[in-house]
């Protein structure tokens, strides 16, 4: 393999292309370009790269055997066929080796962006610039030459998949809706490959689900909710602190905030508590159901 290698370990694995039944012990090599799947030197199934159209971790068809939760399934073309390989492991190295796979997929895939196609209620008139694709720890990054954005997956409040006329023709594009600065704002990526977006989707959706599991596990009564919907809005402005906005008793506006910075959604900073990126997510998708 000329490529540089980017994991290899020791695992189990079981694929439809495989006779055996039971899944067997060998080496799981991923570079640049593959994936090799080798219970032996004569026994060894290689997996191009741009052949997976979908990654799955922790869901394995029955029919491959009985595996733990800590696996990689993969689905992929061969000779004509859609077929499935499920990879198993400890969590560490399989936690690792599916955020290596979707990286060695995604990362450099040209793109034509629209940064800030959408921003609070208004449409803008910015255009659609070419950039690479690149997956990082809690983010998904732009890369226009020497100037890169990134979107925070903590600020993401949504985003779907839909197609648009883009350069003559109809192209798979992402909608991510998201805070930048404070602000809702909607950011437009098409892709040329359908497959990579559909892997892409993939991806977001499990980072995404995680973030949102947090989230449900924060109790949220009236109160809080109205408090995060106000500084979103309008924050500590000068002359009408908070609690005059909210109509409210200070001391009790100061326990709200001291409970809302243990949930995770403000912080204390040099001019007064502050909305973190998960706060901002929460108070933009109660800003229609609160009145304030």
């Amino acid at each position: 393999m000329s490529e540089s290698v980017i994991a290899d370990f020791v695992g189990q694995f079981n694929s439809e292309v495989a006779s055996r039944g039971d899944p067997v012990k060998g080496r799981v090599v991923l570079s640049q370009k593959r994936l090799v799947l080798a219970a032996s030197e004569d026994d060894k199934l290689t997996i191009p790269l741009d052949a997976i159209f979908d990654i799955a971790i922790g869901q394995v068809p029955p029919d491959l055997g009985d595996f733990f939760d800590s696996t990689v399934t993969i689905a992929f073309e061969k000779g004509g066929r859609r077929l499935v390989a499920a990879i198993e492991a400890d969590d560490e190295k399989i936690e690792k080796f599916g955020t290596l796979l979707f990286k060695a997929i995604i990362n450099g895939t040209e793109t034509t962006v629209k940064e800030r196609a959408r921003v609070g209620g208004r449409v803008t008139d910015d255009e659609f610039q070419s950039a690479r694709l690149f997956l990082t720890p809690g983010s998904v990054e732009f890369r226009r030459g020497d100037d890169t954005f990134a979107i925070d997956l903590e600020t993401v409040s949504d985003f779907d998949r839909t197609s648009r006329e883009i350069a003559g023709g109809t192209r798979p594009v992402l909608v991510v809706r998201h805070m930048q600065n404070g602000t809702a704002v909607t950011t437009l990526a098409a892709l040329a490959s359908s497959r990579k977006m559909s892997i892409l989707g993939r991806y977001l959706r499990r980072e995404y689900s995680g973030l949102m599991e947090e989230l449900q596990n924060v109790d949220l009564t009236k109160d809080k909710k109205e408090v995060l919907v106000a500084m979103y809005s309008t924050g500590d402005m000068e002359g009408m602190p908070l609690a005059g906005i909210l109509g409210k008793d200070s001391a009790a506006v100061s326990m709200l905030l001291q409970d809302l910075e243990a949930d995770g959604l403000i912080q204390d900073g040099s001019d007064g508590p502050t909305l973190t990126p998960k706060g901002q997510v929460v108070a933009s998708r109660f800003l229609e159901d609160v009145n304030v």
